[in-house]
């Protein structure tokens, strides 16, 4: 099998047949493009969802945090704790291994998040370093969002930049590659991507003002995480290639890597489907935080318009991150 997430139709299958017991108190349940399961207690609902890092090296902590606690975010959950395990390759140092802890440990103190628990191991199983957490949120009940909930109409919103966790990723791990091919700025610019990769804020923010589904955009990038909410909810989407906000230090990443920018995993960037995107803009705009308008959700099909030209998209296969040869 390819590396990366399981295809579309495996992963469905995997899913759809082990799924154990069904209990009243789970909300919203397991399924392809759903972040998080939600389950009631009382007066109140804990949101959960976990996730690996296994495509990133430099930063791996930073990383691992907030890729969980963006799932929390699409939710429109308050973020409380985080469960961690790391499996590291047999040689690794233990300033190694602190020096990801600490990253965890200051992003979680930053949003106001315990480490709770987890599980550290040297093993040869892996051949480099696996962190892999498990976030926990809270919500009223009945109040978090899934993703599954956008409808006929919507305007489809994404937040900030795309591709900020995937350009961060060349600029540390393939230093070498780009060095005086890149503009050391440049590089730089890019590096300061990893500092942007938490919409904690925007799914607060979402959440309050009203929309109808958030989804953050991570392995598999925007057309992957169109096509998890389009499935999900058994509707379409028609999106302008023109209007998606790409950085030009972005772009000439993507271009030297051969990477395809609409597919590359975009941590940082949360996508937001509701009834008046102009005003949810205008309020992310408030609190700091750019939103653009990229499209409308349909009836049926995913539909990429580029350069008028309108292409069909496909299932989502493997991130671009793991196509790029070293």
């Amino acid at each position: 099998m390819k590396e990366g997430k399981l295809n579309w139709d495996d992963l469905t299958e995997l899913i759809s047949q082990n799924r154990g017991y069904q209990r009243d108190e789970v909300r919203v349940k397991s399924g392809v493009g759903e972040d998080c399961t939600v389950i009631t207690f009382g007066d109140e609902e804990c949101v959960l969802s976990t996730d690996p890092i296994t495509g990133a090296e430099e930063g791996i902590g930073k990383i691992a945090f907030n890729i969980n606690m963006n799932d929390i975010a699409s939710s429109g959950a308050e973020p409380v704790g985080i469960l961690v395990t790391i499996l590291a390759p047999v040689g690794t140092s233990y300033e190694k291994i602190i020096k990801v802890m600490n990253e965890i440990h200051t992003e979680a103190v930053e949003h106001k998040v315990e480490i709770i628990g987890g599980h550290t191991e040297i093993t040869s199983a892996v051949n480099r370093m696996v962190v892999s957490c498990t976030a926990i949120g809270k919500n009223k009940k009945g109040d978090s969002v899934a993703t599954k909930g956008c409808e006929l109409g919507d305007s489809i919103v994404v937040t900030k930049e795309l591709c900020l966790e995937g350009t961060a990723i060349l600029a540390f791990d393939y230093k070498e590659k780009i060095d005086g091919v890149i503009h050391e700025d440049k590089i730089k610019e890019a590096q300061g991507y990893a500092d942007k990769l938490s919409v904690l804020r925007e799914g607060r923010i979402a959440m309050e003002f009203g929309v109808s589904s958030m989804h953050d955009i991570t392995e598999g990038g925007l057309l992957g995480a169109l096509w998890e909410v389009i499935e999900a909810a058994g509707k379409g989407f028609r999106v302008n290639r023109e209007s998606l906000p790409i950085t030009d230090v972005t772009a000439e990443f993507c271009e030297i890597f051969k990477v395809d920018p609409l597919k590359f995993i975009s941590s940082g960037s949360m996508l937001i489907t509701c009834k008046d995107g102009e005003g949810l803009i205008e309020r992310l705009k408030e609190n700091g935080i750019k939103g653009t308008i990229i499209g409308k959700v349909t009836g049926e099909n995913g539909i990429l318009v580029d350069n008028e030209k309108e292409i069909i998209v496909e299932a989502p296969e493997s991130d671009e991150l793991f196509k790029i040869e070293v």
